[in-house]
């Protein structure tokens, strides 16, 4: 990128990486320039908890905050009821409302790790505000909604953007209750704008055509000038989706993923990707992301250890970042078992007379599926109290399991499974 910008904002984020596009960026680098500038992304409650595909925005948020900005985050209690058909092959599945204040609960914990919330709106500030689009989504009038807002949607441009034109090129139903979010999300913006003078949406670059909507709607509505900012979608070196692990997805929430599994993603990054990780998930200085990014050989585990130290104390608090570096040099260089590897507690009678050592690596989430399991085995990939192990009929009794027992699969996954009783 060749323009130069004069807000801290933009600099800090086009230098570490985040910017894949902007609707205006020289009108934005002015408003950023002039003074503090509020902006949104928005959270649809889908889980109960975020992943690291989220982590790239949180960090963009803190970034916005950090260079005297104000964040809003935008949980998304009533286009969840909808779902996002953005780049998806099928329909989400509809949520209840119960549920879906559930996953709110367990989304908004992570939030509060990365940004300063406002304890008191009413007064000046940069403190981050948590919002939820229930609030004006849930008791809209349909008729008014349709004559007020939806004389501004052209059927035609839907249908023209990629999301919508992806779907239906592949022949894939698309309900009228989907068709439906891009509205709903446009008018997020809109509100967001009336309520906070809110300039800025951003997010991810697979939301490009639904910014843009909201963009368009609040000019045409209420004659304001707003932006839109995306970043780029995260692949890894090898060409992964970036948050994608052997295990599933990588949970932010320390209840569906532990800290030690979490560090432990960080620390699994490939050589080629700890520069940019560093830039992109941390807040170490440019210059120092760079010269660890560039360590060769061996030198570059150490940054790899800086790199998921850095991101799991920010996540989960610097005691939970030393506790797993020392469970993985226990585990690692000594053979031992550490004190903070996930563990399956198991009841005599979950065990009954006996458990598959299968269903045990299944059990601890070390492999997907039973089949998964023994092809483990039978390639030589699994380790029972750090001894090889290729027999993938043993049975494991209760008492076998009195002391815990730690399961291996290659060099870097490990769990313990204990009997509780």
């Amino acid at each position: 990128m060749t323009y130069h910008p004069k807000s801290e904002f933009l600099r800090v984020i086009i230098e570490r990486g985040f910017l894949a596009d902007c609707t205006n960026l020289q009108e934005l680098d002015e408003a950023l320039s002039n003074g503090m500038v509020t902006a949104y992304i928005g959270y649809d409650a889908t889980a109960a908890s975020l992943h690291v595909g989220h982590l790239l925005n949180i960090m963009l948020l803190r970034w916005f905050q950090k260079t005297g900005n104000k964040p809003i985050t935008l949980m998304g209690g009533g286009t969840t009821k909808v779902g996002d058909p953005s780049f998806r092959s099928d329909e989400r599945p509809l949520l209840s409302p119960a549920q879906i204040d559930a996953n709110i609960d367990g989304m908004q914990k992570v939030f509060a790790r990365y940004l300063d919330y406002a304890e008191d709106e009413t007064q000046p500030g940069n403190g981050a505000l948590m919002r939820n689009n229930a609030e004006w989504l849930d008791d809209l009038n349909y008729l008014d909604f349709l004559r007020d807002i939806g004389r501004h949607f052209s059927v035609n441009r839907m249908l023209s953007f990629e999301s919508v034109k992806s779907r239906l090129d592949r022949e894939q139903s698309l309900s009228f209750l989907e068709f439906n979010y891009m509205i709903l999300q446009a008018y997020d913006f809109l509100e967001l704008n009336r309520r906070y003078g809110c300039l800025l949406q951003m997010g991810g670059s697979d939301q490009w055509g639904n910014i843009v909507n909201g963009i368009d709607l609040t000019r045409r509505v209420l004659d304001n000038e707003i932006y839109g900012l995306t970043t780029p979608l995260l692949t890894t070196s090898d060409g992964r989706k970036m948050g994608k692990s052997q295990g599933g997805a990588v949970w932010l929430n320390a209840e569906m993923l532990s800290p030690y599994e979490f560090w432990q993603f960080w620390r699994n990054t490939t050589d080629a990707d700890t520069g940019r990780f560093l830039k992109l998930y941390t807040d170490l200085p440019v210059e120092e992301c760079e010269r660890l990014g560039a360590l060769e050989g061996s030198e570059i585990n150490a940054a790899k250890i800086i790199l998921a130290n850095e991101v799991t104390t920010l996540l989960h608090g610097a005691e939970a970042a030393q506790a797993a570096e020392a469970t993985a040099r226990e585990v690692f260089e000594k053979g031992g078992v550490g004190d903070d590897l996930p563990t399956v507690e198991l009841s005599a009678s979950e065990i009954g007379n006996g458990i598959s050592i299968v269903q045990l690596f299944v059990k601890t989430g070390l492999a997907d599926s039973g089949k998964a399991a023994k092809r483990l085995f039978a390639e030589g990939g699994a380790k029972v109290n750090d001894e090889d192990h290729k027999d993938a009929g043993l049975l494991v009794t209760a008492e076998m399991l009195q002391e815990p027992m730690k399961l291996s699969a290659g060099k870097k996954r490990h769990a313990l499974v204990v009997c509780k009783g």
